[in-house]
């Protein structure tokens, strides 16, 4: 299937660190705080997978981050995207591992700033959304061959469909906009039955094992799926496959000391050892920027608009709100 440049949308449009300190401390008056006042870090995990997967990944990493960085630094495991964002903005998490959409919501609430991005084992900064199918489903050779979007769109009624987690960006942002924001649908109301299975693993197991019809993934974790239940993998079909999005960005608090900032941004951008990289699907990291995910503002933008403007009729409410999202998409543009 090919693979397309991500699309910016705006041109569519007229419009506890655990110790003796909170990291709250250091925004109020304490600028001489440094990584020798803190105690333990929280490193927040997406759930992208079950635990018992994600550990055996990151346990040895965080091992040597802490180690580099000369501070115990802890894995914060969560259930629900949500958790590792929430944690941040109440000094529960510390650093963390976000996707693009959890990333630009942590920024927005919880204090998080960008400076490092994954970069993939060929060197690229981007993966993919994707929608797929149990091969043994008589109506997965249609959905291929009418193109996996459309089937889902002209066929919606007779579905059911799986999105991973609401703060997901390939499992429900990027699909969202793409498959029906643009196409003028309604999830909630399209679908036979519509669920929200938590996770990737999930959404691919609820489709291997004959539980909805599609479901949302990504690329990343079809590949995981190989080593970690390659049975069910090997039930699954890609039938549509979205615009690359940006790679995911790794954020530290902004109120952290600046002498630990360094070290976290030395250790990320000199790891390079591949016995603990390879496994995660990843050859190393980059700097990374702020402005990186601005693509990702103006989708989850574009999105509501579109929800928005397809509306039978808008109240002052609305238009009010459409004001206000065309004044941000505007700021972001701008730069």
């Amino acid at each position: 299937m090919k693979r397309r440049s991500f699309v910016q949308p705006a041109s569519l449009f007229a419009l506890s660190l655990a110790g003796t300190k909170l990291i709250s401390d250091f925004s109020t008056g304490t600028e001489a705080a440094s990584a020798l006042d803190i105690k333990q870090i929280n490193f927040g995990i997406l759930s992208t997978e079950s635990q018992a997967n994600l550990r055996p990944l990151w346990e040895p990493f965080i091992a040597q981050m802490s180690k580099s960085i000369g501070v115990p630094i802890k894995p914060f495991y969560v259930t629900q995207y949500a958790g590792v964002i929430e944690a941040m903005r109440f000094g529960k998490v510390q650093v963390a591992w976000y996707g693009g959409k959890s990333y630009i919501e942590a920024a927005r609430i919880a204090n998080a700033e960008v400076f490092a991005q994954v970069v993939n084992t060929d060197g690229t900064k981007g993966y993919y959304s994707h929608l797929i199918m149990n091969k043994a489903n008589p109506l997965t050779t249609q959905a291929k061959a009418m193109g996996g979007d459309k089937f889902v769109i002209k066929n919606a009624s007779k579905l059911t469909f799986a999105f991973n987690d609401p703060n997901s960006t390939s499992g429900f942002l990027v699909p969202s906009y793409y498959i029906f924001a643009k196409n003028d649908v309604d999830p909630k109301k399209a679908f036979k039955r519509l669920v929200f299975a938590g996770n990737h693993e999930a959404t691919a197991l609820a489709v291997a094992n004959n539980q909805v019809d599609v479901s949302t993934n990504s690329n990343e974790i079809l590949e995981r799926l190989k080593k970690t239940n390659s049975s069910a993998r090997q039930k699954l079909e890609v039938v549509w496959t979205s615009p690359v999005i940006p790679s995911d960005p790794i954020a530290y608090r902004k109120d952290l000391p600046e002498d630990l900032k360094k070290k976290f941004r030395n250790f990320f951008f000199n790891y390079k050892d591949s016995k603990i990289l390879t496994p995660m699907g990843w050859g190393g990291f980059a700097a990374a920027q702020d402005k990186t995910w601005n693509a990702i503002r103006e989708l989850d933008i574009a999105k509501q608009v579109l929800e928005i403007k397809n509306k039978d009729s808008l109240n002052e409410a609305d238009k009010k709100k459409l004001n206000e999202l065309n004044r941000q998409l505007q700021a972001l543009q701008r730069g």
